[in-house]
Order: structure tokens, then C-alpha cells, then sequence
């Protein structure tokens, strides 16, 4: 039943777009700032309090409690693992925005720095790291620990439902079938927009190396090739198929970011890295809980609790798939594995993206804030252009992007089919590729009416309503985590007292 109905939420939506897509555009742009306005508040406090929940779980007893038997060996290699997670979380988003974000906030900077100034630059990367930092990341670690924990060490299915499972108020586990269709449609039309977004990427790097048009055509032929490519690495089984190309994008965005960093400014990556790092840590809960109440801006509007409400209406998708591939490891080493490496991954990336960005725009007057105002997708390429192979880097950046693209498309058939097969681990592939087709459908019929933009903004409004559960989700998981540490102890104290009436007798 929760399938059928979460089909026909995204069919009525995406026929919508389809019909009347100025209609569907004004009516969820509307909706998206009355969110952002009236609950901004709400997903700064959420965020953050989840935030210090995955601190008190990583470095508390509890972090001990394993995801699965106490003796159960982790299912995938470390560097295996945290490819996987790092592609289905933000893959397509670093590369997209790793220089249109800095310079974006050094052209257009938060209320009370002067633009294109140092300050703004300095700013620029403080909010970068912050958006991509350990917020994002621990809304996703919060969502999948609580399904991993619930999956494995009560054999619950891989359901947003079943991450409830702990809670004493009957209200809450009733929610539990609306919270399944939310995480459906959210994840179905998030995959969607970021297929779209990723499709607009690659034409325009394929434009950049050989000519290829800027238009709907080409970007059907891309979603048409791609989506092939992600169907074939989906009936593979995670195992091999998602593994390797998580693995190998891995090392194909290590590698350009590395020829980046020995090209282009090195000691001013180097300098903005230490700088940033710092100005981050220091201003961690003012930037958390900034609001502007004296200030008629929008810009926390338009970016923080954007960027918040994003990650929660993507935090099903990306949970259920990181809950997935986690068996067999502990809640100190998901958390650490999930919210700290990659915090600490996206700022060596934003360093060495928008540090050499910032760096050409002001010292060498190379026009890199034209080229974000007039197409973001364009903006890394102009970068490239100003550097020693840029032409190679482009061709590497293109193929990144579309191997993340085929990552997060394998991924979100995996989580969309386990999600409606009642939480199967291993869905059948004929779920798979029907799956597979649809949220390429949506992608490919949003394009083709200028869409993608309504929907990411319909994905984000669906993020109110979740957030309420991702409330109940982190209740849940505290008291499931307290109640398992505590029969462990009894379990301990027990073994204790046979062992010393052994000795004694």
C-alpha cells in the first residue's frame, strides 16, 4: 500500500510539472519561503542538537555497542566503506559546487561583510566548510544509525519506520507508514533533481571538450546513456557494483584534487586550509544558530536553512543506503566514519577548489565570479582554463561527475527498491530497474519543461514534515542505544559473578 501511494504522490507531481510547470513553480517557491522564514529556527536547533547527539554517542560508552552480533566482522573494507557512503552523500554536490559556492558567498556575502573584500573571502570559506561540513553529515549518521542499529541488533527491515522502534508513545509508531511514503517520494524526486543537475554538469564539460549543444537533447542522450550504466552496476549487487566505481571515484577526485593542489597555488591552499579550519572551529555555534531577526536578508534563508532542509529531505536515502553497507561496525566507528572523515574530506576539497578559485578571481583578475552568474555548471571548467592541463582536468572532472551520477542512481534504486519491499535487503532487480527507470522518467520529463528547480524546492518542503520525525528518530535511537548498553552490562556483571564462583570452587 505504501508503495502504491508514494507512486502516485510522485506521478501527480511530476504530471503537474509536466502540465502546468510555472503553476507547480510558483505554488512550491512560495510554500519554500514560508518554510525557510517561519521554521527557519527549527532546522537550526534540529540540526544542531543531532550534531551533539552523534558526539555523546561516539565518544560515550555506548560507542561500543557493535551494529550487529558482538562478534560480526565489518561486510566491507574501511576505504571501501567510506567510498560508498561519500558517494551516495555528496558526490555530485562537491564537484557542482567546490568553486560556485565560495565565490558565491565572496560576490553575494552574508549580511555585514563587504563584498569581493577579504573578509568576504575569508567568509566565503568559513560557510563553505560549514555547509558541507559536520551538520550535513551527522543528519545523515543520525538517520542511518538508527536503521542500522534497529536492523541489526533487532532484526527490524531496513524501514524509516523501523528507526522508531524504541519509542514509548503509541502516536509516534503509527506515524511510522506516513514517515515510509515521505522517505519514498523525498528520495525519488532528490535522486531526481540531482540526476538532473548532474545531466546539466556533463553537458556542459562535454560542451567544453568537444562542442556538444547546451540543450534538452543532449541531456536526454546523457540521462538515457548514464541511466543505462547505473541499471548494469545496480543488478550487480552492491558487492561489486557500487563498491568498485565508489572506489574508483574515489581515487579519480583524489587524484584531481592533488594535481590541483601541485599546480595551481599550493602554499595558498595550504594557508586558506589552516585559516579556514580554524575560523570554522571557532565560530562553530554562532554560524549553527545564526539567524538575522534585525535584518530584512535572506541569505541564511537562502543558503544555511536551505542547505538544511536539503540534507533532512535527503537524509532517507542516504541513512537507509549507509545503514546498509555498516553491518558489523561500531557506533563509534560509523559515527566517526560518517561525520567526522568526511567533514574533514569536504574541507580539504573546498580548500583546494575554491582556495585556488578565490586565489585566481582576486590576485589574478581571471573572471571566475562571470562565469557562476551567467552558469554554475560552467564555473569549475572556467577555473580549469585558467590552470596546466586544463583541458585534461576538465575531461577528469566530467567523467567524475558522471560516475557519480551513476553511483548515486545505482544507490538510490537500491534504497528506493528495499524501501518499498518492506525493507528487504536484497531487492529483486526486476524492483530495481523499475525503479531505476522512474527517477530517470522524472529527471528526463522535468528537464525537458525547466522543472529540476520546482522540485528540488518541492523535495526541500517535504523536509518540514520529516523533520518532525527525525525528532522522534533521535529519541528512538538514544533510548534503544541506553536500553542495549545497559543489558550488555547486566550481561557482563553476570559473566563476572559465574567466573568468580568457578575460582572460588
Amino acid at each position: 500500500m505504501q508503495k502504491w501511494i508514494s507512486a502516485g504522490i510522485i506521478a501527480a507531481v511530476v504530471l503537474w510539472g509536466l502540465i502546468a510547470p510555472q503553476s507547480m513553480s510558483l505554488f512550491f517557491n512560495g510554500a519554500l519561503a514560508q518554510v525557510t522564514r517561519n521554521f527557519g529556527w527549527l532546522y537550526l536547533w534540529i540540526v544542531l542538537g543531532l550534531v551533539l547527539l552523534c558526539v555523546v554517542l561516539a565518544f560515550s560508552p555506548y560507542g561500543q555497542l557493535k551494529l550487529g552480533s558482538e562478534d560480526e566482522e565489518p561486510e566491507f573494507s574501511g576505504s571501501a566503506w567510506f567510498a560508498m557512503l561519500f558517494s551516495a552523500g555528496m558526490g555530485i554536490g562537491l564537484v557542482f559546487w567546490g568553486v560556485a559556492e565560495p565565490i558565491s558567498h565572496y560576490v553575494n556575502p552574508p549580511p555585514g561583510v563587504l563584498p569581493r573584500s577579504v573578509d568576504a573571502a575569508n567568509t566565503a570559506m568559513r560557510y563553505s566548510f560549514f555547509h558541507w561540513g559536520m551538520h550535513p553529515w551527522a543528519v545523515y549518521s543520525v538517520v542511518g544509525l538508527a536503521i542500522a542499529f534497529f536492523q541489526f541488533r533487532r532484526s527490524k527491515p531496513a524501514l524509516i519506520s523501523s528507526a522508531t522502534d524504541a519509542l514509548p508513545w503509541r502516536f509516534a509508531r503509527r506515524i511510522g507508514p506516513l514517515a515510509n511514503v515521505l522517505a519514498i517520494v523525498a528520495t525519488a524526486f532528490g535522486v531526481a533533481a540531482s540526476l538532473g543537475v548532474g545531466a546539466l554538469q556533463i553537458n556542459a564539460g562535454l560542451n567544453r571538450l568537444f562542442g556538444m549543444p547546451l540543450d534538452f537533447g543532449s541531456q536526454l542522450i546523457i540521462i538515457v546513456a548514464t541511466t543505462s550504466l547505473f541499471l548494469l552496476s545496480a543488478v550487480s549487487g552492491v558487492g561489486r557494483g557500487v563498491k568498485w566505481l565508489s572506489s574508483a571515484n574515489l581515487i579519480l577526485g583524489a587524484l584531481l584534487a592533488l594535481t590541483i593542489l601541485l599546480l595551481g597555488p599550493t602554499v595558498a591552499i595550504i594557508d586558506t586550509l589552516t585559516n579556514t579550519l580554524g575560523a570554522y572551529l571557532g565560530d562553530f555555534v554562532r554560524m549553527s544558530l545564526r539567524m538575522t531577526p534585525f535584518r530584512d536578508s535572506e541569505w541564511v534563508g537562502s543558503w544555511t536553512v536551505f542547505y538544511w532542509a536539503w540534507w533532512i529531505s535527503w537524509s532517507p536515502f542516504v541513512g537507509v543506503f549507509i545503514a546498509r553497507v555498516s553491518r558489523g561496525r561500531t557506533i563509534r566507528e560509523f559515527i566517526l566514519g560518517t561525520v567526522l572523515a568526511p567533514t574533514l574530506a569536504a574541507a580539504l576539497w573546498f580548500s583546494i577548489f575554491g582556495g585556488t578559485a578565490l586565489n585566481l578571481e582576486i590576485f589574478k583578475q581571471i573572471p571566475i565570479a562571470d562565469a557562476v552568474k551567467l552558469d554554475v555548471a560552467t564555473a569549475i571548467f572556467a577555473m580549469f582554463d585558467a590552470l596546466p592541463l586544463g583541458g585534461l582536468m576538465s575531461v577528469a572532472a566530467t567523467v567524475l561527475v558522471a560516475v557519480f551520477f551513476i553511483t548515486s542512481g545505482d544507490s538510490a534504486t537500491l534504497v528506493l527498491s528495499m524501501m518499498s519491499s518492506e525493507g528487504r535487503a536484497e531487492p529483486s532487480n526486476r524492483l530495481k530497474i523499475m525503479w531505476g527507470l522512474l527517477v530517470a522518467a522524472i529527471a528526463a520529463s522535468l528537464l525537458s519543461v525547466g522543472g529540476v528547480n520546482a522540485v528540488q524546492t518541492a523535495t526541500i518542503v517535504f523536509a518540514l514534515p520529516f523533520s518532525i520525525v527525525l525528532i522522534l528518530i533521535a529519541v528512538s535511537l538514544w533510548r534503544g542505544v541506553r536500553e542495549d548498553h545497559q543489558e550488555v552490562q547486566k550481561q557482563e556483571r553476570r559473566l563476572r559473578q559465574r567466573m568468580r564462583r568457578l575460582i572460588d570452587e
